[in-house]
């Protein structure tokens, strides 16, 4: 049975779930209900002063009451079945906040003569993080650096296309550039007026053209610097050029875009899909990756592949509920398919590959 109860921010723990939305002054959500804590938000809350917040306790009657009653057959084929998740990227609250601080640093301060030193000691901290784990995996939820949108973006991105990038066998000075082209891949939005970047509903004509002038705007701010690499420049330039060439600032096309740049382009497209900003809702992550899936004239079908081999949305020991309305558990992700695990129903106690057995063509995951 879920519960909902007030809890004093002090005595937050972490997997503890939010069972609010926690929204900012221009009613932007900084973190969506249904959340499960972690250290870094937590303090988060303590540090803007939010005295105490409602958490859930317990799992939907129903749920709750069949795992509670599972036959031993069921229990036995769950345990037999299950493979853990791959590693996935995860940034201890001590790196979250020298990255979320290095960055906001960098977009108010681009004549600062230490930029290109601060951008390549987060890219640094990206590369460790992500190396020194051997994550190969994302779960967007748990990247977190900051309650501004444009920096936590940022560093979603840049964390996600090194990732992609990794699993694109890239070496690693590669991806140190990849994560620096993330980085900045929106530097240019600090010469946006903030009318325009933080207005609260879509872009009239004349804000969209000048909003996407915001990736020339980069390059320019970097070309200046004379200390970036074509490479890097490239991929700041060219993030949002399509393979059809109906991308901009250039229409530039095909092979003409630089490897960061496709790389970069899918990140930036799905965060973008699942972030919720004031004139839009968030995307669930399942048809942020079905949205991305219809791209394939738009975005690199390589990266599209790499990215969605990397891309975890249902963890192993979610419960999960099936087309057929019976909820499951999830006990092993399949690697060429997302959007289909496979899982063990808790009321008939089978077990469904979603991915790779016939039989199983018709079920869904709602």
């Amino acid at each position: 049975m879920v519960r909902r109860k007030l809890v004093s921010t002090r005595v937050l723990k972490t997997g503890m779930k939010i069972d609010q939305s926690i929204i900012d002054s221009r009613g932007r959500e900084l973190i969506a209900r249904g959340v499960v804590l972690d250290d870094f938000q937590i303090e988060y809350l303590k540090e803007h002063g939010v005295a105490g917040i409602y958490v859930s306790e317990g799992e939907p009657e129903e749920v709750s009451e069949l795992e509670r009653n599972l036959p031993v057959y069921t229990r036995q084929l769950i345990e037999k079945s299950r493979v853990e998740d791959r590693s996935k990227v995860k940034l201890n609250q001590e790196v979250c906040k020298r990255v979320g601080e290095g960055i906001q640093y960098l977009f108010h301060n681009t004549d600062d003569e230490g930029f290109m030193e601060t951008t390549a000691n987060i890219s640094n901290e990206l590369v460790n993080a992500i190396t020194g784990s051997n994550a190969v995996a994302i779960d967007i939820n748990l990247i977190k650096v900051s309650d501004e949108y444009t920096f936590k973006h940022s560093v979603d991105v840049a964390t996600m296309a090194m990732v992609i990038g990794q699993s694109l066998s890239l070496s690693q000075d590669e991806l140190r550039e990849l994560g620096i082209a993330g980085l900045l891949h929106d530097l240019g939005k600090s010469q946006i007026p903030l009318e325009v970047l933080n207005k609260p509903g879509r872009l009239d004509e004349n804000e969209f053209q000048l909003m996407k002038q915001h990736s020339l705007f980069g390059f320019k701010i970097l070309k200046e610097k004379n200390q970036f690499s074509d490479a890097i420049m490239k991929g700041v330039l060219q993030h949002h050029e399509k393979m059809n060439g109906k991308g901009y600032p250039l229409g530039t096309s095909g092979d003409m875009i630089h490897k960061y740049a496709r790389i970069i382009s899918v990140a930036d497209v799905y965060d973008a899909l699942v972030t919720e900003r004031p004139y839009k809702k968030a995307f669930h992550k399942r048809e942020a990756v079905e949205m991305i899936l219809a791209m394939t004239q738009e975005l690199d079908i390589e990266v599209m592949s790499s990215f969605l081999n990397c891309v975890i949305l249902y963890p192993v020991d979610s419960i999960v509920t099936l087309s057929t309305g019976e909820p499951a558990k999830v006990v092993k992700n399949n690697r060429n398919n997302c959007l289909r695990p496979t899982v063990v129903g808790l009321k008939t106690g089978k077990l469904y590959d979603l991915c790779d057995d016939i039989n199983c063509a018709s079920l869904v995951i709602l």
